[in-house]
């Protein structure tokens, strides 16, 4: 079995990438290291080579609107490359993310979508990380809580639904709901609501319209509540944000 791995250097492609080949798996990592970018479909074909499956994440989010013709279009030559399964990340509580998982299905494919909540690892490993280092948070997020879910559960979620018969959709959560301010307050960091515009400001168009549409939209109560992907999954419970915090904390 060989498996394609889109965003193979990723947060969460990097962890599935390495389990599978902790396990003697072959991968075919798709990074623009490796030639595979997502705004030339022309670099989908031999970046998935002879992939018998996929694991599939889309930069920059789900939710901006070349998702759904850049995943068609992966699909389509998915299903010419002899693809037969797909495990797709998608993002909880965005209607432009079910848009995109739904081009993709067309393609015929079967497909596995993971709605994953905000990662653990977006404070440690991504864009706030050095505002935690700072030990100060400052992000336009009031209090409504986040059900923050660690990219090890996304991953040992992936790779059982790659590698065993899984179901169509799962809701990928931590196991307790946290406002920023606590999950900053466990990291140790002081935390701070600002404006959208504040946040915003300095930023290139294209980023900034993304943030805004994050903080502004999905952060609005929607997704405030325990999703069961990883119990059903996995058998187990998820990993707590505490142990998440205490090892960024040490």
């Amino acid at each position: 079995m060989t498996i394609f791995v889109a965003g193979g250097t990723g947060k969460t492609g990097g962890r599935v990438a390495a389990r599978l080949q902790e396990r003697g798996i072959a991968v075919r990592a798709g990074s623009r290291r490796t030639g595979f970018d997502w705004a030339r479909p022309e670099s989908f074909a031999p970046a998935i080579g002879d992939a018998d499956r996929a694991y599939v994440t889309y930069y920059p989010d789900m939710a901006v609107p070349s998702a759904v013709p850049d995943l068609a279009a992966f699909g389509r030559v998915a299903v010419e490359r002899g693809v037969e399964r797909i495990v797709l990340l998608s993002g909880r509580g965005e209607p432009e993310a079910v848009e995109a998982e739904d081009a993709l299905r067309k393609a015929g494919i079967p497909t596995t979508v993971l709605r994953a909540a905000w990662m653990n690892q977006n404070f440690s490993e991504g864009g706030f990380a050095e505002m935690v280092r700072a030990g100060h948070v400052t992000l336009p997020a009031g209090d409504v809580g986040e059900p923050f879910v660690d990219c090890d559960d996304i991953a040992d979620a992936a790779v059982a639904a790659l590698l065993e018969p899984a179901g169509d959709l799962y809701e990928l959560t931590g196991p307790r709901l946290l406002t920023f301010a606590e999950a900053a307050s466990e990291l140790g960091a002081a935390y701070t609501r600002i404006t959208l515009d504040e946040f915003t400001g300095a930023l290139p168009p294209e980023y900034a319209d993304l943030l805004r549409y994050l903080f502004g939209t999905i952060f609005d109560g929607r997704n405030a509540s325990l999703g069961t992907g990883v119990q059903d999954l996995l058998g187990r419970e998820p990993r707590d944000f505490s142990l998440f915090a205490q090892n960024v904390r040490d």
